[in-house]
C-alpha cells in the first residue's frame, strides 16, 4: 500500500539532508520489507490460480501444509502497519513532542498522497477496464466504482479489474482519519502538562481503533453469523482497520521512546524477530475458513508485525549490525524490488491473467513453480518499466507545492535579476 507507495520522487527540492548512518539504515531495511512482501504477494496470488476444486474439496498447489502455510502467508497487513506508522510519525511528535512544525496541512498532505498514487491506479484501472470491456458501455459500475475506491463495499465487484487493489480503498478511508484525527489529538495533547500523559492519550486513541475492528468482526461472526466469504463485511477499512492501528500506535510508542529508551540488545531484536515470524506462521497454518484463526488472522497479524518492525526499528545503534537477517533487508536486490514494489502490486495480477489465457503459464498444478517464476520475472519487468515510465514521472508533480501548500518557486532570484538587468 502505501508501505507500497510510500517510496519515490516525492520529496521537494532541497539541499541533500545529512542523515545519521542509522536513519538511512532504518529507511533500507523498510524498504527492504516492502520488497519482500511485494514478491510473497505475488506468489501468493500464483499459489490461489494454481488451487483446484471439486467434488472433494479445494486442493493446493503444493500438498505440504508446512510449506502451504508460508506461501500463503497473507502480508497486506504489513503494509498497513508500515504506511500508518510512516504516515503517523508527523502526528506522534507533534502531540507528544510539541514538534507541530513537521506537521503538513491536512490538504498538502492529501495533494501529496494522490499525486503518489492516483496517476498509475487510474492508468492501470483504465487500462485493463478497458481490454475486459471491449464493448461499451461494458461493466461501467465496476469502473466508477474501482475510480472512486468504492469497489470494496460491493460483493461482487470487489475484486474485478485490479484484483489486489480492494486494500487502496482502504489506504484512502486511512487517509482520510488520520487528516481528520491528527489534528485533533495534537490540539488535545496540547491541553495536558506531561508528556506522558500526551503518550497515553495517543496510546489509548490508537487502542480504540485497533478495538472497533475486533467488536465488528466478533459481532459480525459469532452473533450475526455473517459466513467469510460476505467480502465487504470483512475487508471493509471497519474490520480491516487494526492494521493501520496497529501501525499508528508503533510511531505513537518510538515517539514516546526517544532515540534512547527501550532499544533492544541485537540478540533480543533477533529473538523478538523469530517470535513474531513463528507466530506469522503459526497463524496460517492454522488458519482453516471460519475458524478463530482465519476470522481473527489480521488483528493477530497486525499484532506480529508490530513486533516485528520494533525489533527491526528500535535496535541500538551499535549492535544494529549483528542482526544478521538485516542484510536480507539492506540487500540491493531486495531494496530494488522495494522500489517499484507499488508497480509491482499493481500490474502483478493482470500479468498473471495474460500469461495464463496466453498459454504460457503451465496448465497443471506441477508447474506451479515454473508458473511462479515466470510470473515473478515478467511482472518484474512490468513493474520496473511502469516505474520509471509512470509511477517516477508523476511523483515530480509532487514538488509543485511546498510544505505549507504553496505554488512552488522554482526560479526565486529570477524576478530580481529581471528588475536589475531592467
Amino acid at each position: 500500500m502505501t508501505s507500497l507507495v510510500t517510496t519515490g520522487p516525492t520529496a521537494p527540492p532541497r539541499a541533500p539532508e545529512r542523515r545519521e548512518p542509522q536513519a538511512r539504515g532504518r529507511a533500507l531495511e523498510l524498504q527492504g520489507f516492502r520488497g519482500l512482501a511485494a514478491l510473497s504477494t505475488v506468489v501468493f496470488h500464483v499459489w490461489q490460480q494454481y488451487y483446484t476444486y471439486d467434488a472433494a474439496g479445494s486442493h493446493p498447489p503444493v500438498d505440504n501444509p508446512y510449506v502451504g502455510a508460508l506461501l500463503s502467508l497473507e502480508v497486506i497487513d504489513l503494509f498497513f502497519v508500515m504506511s500508518a506508522y510512516l504516515l503517523t510519525l508527523s502526528y506522534a511528535r507533534a502531540a507528544i513532542d510539541g514538534k507541530e512544525g513537521s506537521v503538513r496541512p491536512g490538504r498538502v498532505f492529501l495533494f501529496r498522497r494522490a499525486v503518489r498514487i492516483l496517476p498509475l491506479y487510474f492508468l492501470a484501472v483504465l487500462v485493463v477496464w478497458s481490454t475486459r470491456n471491449p464493448t461499451l458501455p461494458g461493466d461501467w459500475r465496476d469502473l466508477v466504482e474501482h475510480l472512486t475506491f468504492t469497489h470494496v463495499f460491493d460483493r461482487e465487484r470487489i475484486f474485478y479489474t485490479l484484483g489486489p487493489t480492494w486494500s487502496l480503498s482502504l489506504e484512502v478511508a486511512f487517509y482520510l482519519v488520520l487528516v481528520a484525527l491528527g489534528p485533533l489529538a495534537v490540539r488535545a495533547c496540547r491541553r495536558l502538562r506531561t508528556r506522558r500523559a500526551r503518550a497515553a492519550l495517543c496510546a489509548a486513541g490508537c487502542g480504540v481503533l485497533f478495538a472497533v475492528p475486533l467488536v465488528w468482526i466478533s459481532c459480525a461472526r459469532y452473533v450475526f453469523d455473517v459466513p467469510h466469504t460476505d467480502w465487504p463485511v470483512y475487508f471493509g477499512p471497519q474490520a480491516r482497520f487494526g492494521g493501520f492501528a496497529a501501525g499508528m500506535a508503533l510511531a505513537v510508542l518510538l515517539t514516546a521512546l526517544g532515540d534512547d529508551r527501550g532499544r533492544l540488545r541485537a540478540r533480543w531484536a533477533s529473538a523478538l524477530s523469530a517470535v513474531a515470524l513463528g507466530g506469522l506462521l503459526t497463524l496460517s497454518y492454522l488458519s482453516d475458513p471460519e475458524n478463530p484463526a482465519q476470522t481473527f488472522y489480521h488483528p493477530i497479524a497486525a499484532v506480529f508485525w508490530f513486533a516485528l518492525l520494533y525489533a527491526t526499528l528500535h535496535i541500538r545503534h551499535r549492535e544494529r549490525q549483528r542482526v544478521r537477517w538485516h542484510g536480507l533487508l539492506r540487500a540491493r536486490w531486495v531494496t530494488g524490488v522495494g522500489l517499484i514494489s507499488y508497480s509491482l502490486y499493481i500490474w502483478h495480477e493482470p500479468v498473471m491473467l495474460r500469461l495464463d489465457e496466453s498459454g504460457l503459464l503451465p496448465s497443471a498444478q506441477a508447474g506451479f513453480p515454473v508458473a511462479v517464476l515466470v510470473v515473478v520475472l515478467v511482472a518484474l519487468a512490468v513493474g520496473t518499466a511502469s516505474y520509471w515510465f509512470v509511477e517516477y514521472p508523476a511523483g515530480l508533480l509532487g514538488r509543485a507545492k511546498d510544505g505549507r501548500g504553496r505554488a512552488r518557486e522554482f526560479y526565486p532570484g529570477a524576478e530580481r535579476d529581471a528588475t536589475t538587468v531592467r
